[in-house]
């Protein structure tokens, strides 16, 4: 299975998986509004990889064929002050 993948302009490490080049017919409007223009980041095989760096393969995959894209977002930015509050207790 080849998928797209497409960087948001407008949401820092925001991506969208697509099957296929250029086609965004079954993304939302409202989502493609929010998302920007996409720009062109891959393209690769799911069929050759075990897993992803951000996102769990078998969800893409299943995304990819049941809603026809896959929305990755950045990973939860973590709390300073709990690290920070930690660190000092030890």
């Amino acid at each position: 299975m080849l998928c797209v993948i497409y960087r948001s302009p407008k949401r820092d490490q925001t991506y969208l998986y697509v099957e296929k080049k250029d086609d965004f017919s079954r993304v939302p409007e409202d989502l493609m509004k929010s998302f920007g223009t996409p720009q062109f980041a891959m393209m690769l095989s799911l069929d050759e990889r075990k897993k992803l760096a951000l996102a769990d393969i078998e969800k893409v995959k299943e995304a990819l064929q049941q809603d026809g894209f896959y929305l990755q977002f950045p990973p939860p930015m973590e709390n300073l002050l709990n690290q920070h509050l930690s660190d000092t207790k030890k």
